[in-house]
């Protein structure tokens, strides 16, 4: 299979991580995980990866602990960095590639700043890039991030990978009359609410004409397909 993009920027839940209890770090999930990533890597794809942190700090814990919006919102960038260096020594222990974490927040002895040139070194030099921290920013999610960072770096796309094949009109683990798009317009995710990306993020995606493929990580070489177009998903553009 021939890969449709040169540079992609992958979104991964943190609950991804968390494998069947969906928190925590799962051994087995993080492997998966990785996996996937090698396949495209094998391709000659330049790879960006942002992790959220939902698997160790959820913003609806915060809540109803009552907790101040900024210091809950920092604690899930540092959940967002615990994951980044779990992936990172997975990549280099088992699969050998050459990886750094580049920290939206100064962590001088755990990564590298987020330098926007630098990364693109990085990238170009073959390097696996995990951008962690989000935006380095409170009230701004992972998506944003994400959006930010494939923006800055230049990626062909935004590959976000989760739970569901895809974008429907309902939740389909709640309603099984949901029916799901296999392409969609920017502002009709917004205006339909269809909680692909937050209007932030996907508006970043929208100025800069990136797609956005929303896929269910669930098969081998899932990603690998999506980076040659064969992906059973839906793809916002």
């Amino acid at each position: 299979m021939e890969p449709q993009y040169k540079r992609i920027l992958l979104k991964i839940s943190g609950e991804m991580l968390g494998g069947t209890k969906g928190y925590g770090i799962d051994g087995s999930a993080m492997e998966r995980i990785a996996e996937e990533i090698n396949l495209v890597q094998e391709l000659g794809i330049q790879i960006g990866i942002v992790i959220g942190g939902g698997n160790i700090w959820r913003g609806a814990r915060a809540a109803k602990m009552e907790m101040e919006r900024t210091a809950a919102d920092h604690m899930g960038m540092l959940a967002t960095a615990i994951n980044a260096l779990a992936l990172q020594n997975i990549l280099e222990s088992k699969f050998k590639h050459r990886t750094r974490v580049m920290s939206a927040i100064n962590m001088a002895q755990l990564s590298e700043p987020y330098i926007q040139r630098k990364a693109i070194k990085h990238l170009q030099k073959n390097r696996i890039v995990i951008f962690s921290a989000g935006t380095g920013n409170p009230y701004f999610t992972t998506d944003t991030a994400a959006s930010l960072r494939a923006r800055e770096i230049n990626a062909d796309v935004i590959l976000k990978a989760t739970k569901v094949n895809g974008i429907y009109d309902k939740d389909p683990n709640l309603d099984k009359t949901a029916s799901k798009f296999d392409k969609l317009g920017y502002l009709d995710a917004v205006s339909r609410d269809l909680k692909v990306m937050d209007a932030t993020a996907m508006t970043m995606c929208m100025e800069s004409q990136i797609p956005i493929i929303v896929f269910k990580l669930e098969k081998p070489g899932c990603v690998r397909d999506a980076v040659c177009g064969k992906y059973d998903g839906t793809i916002v553009s």
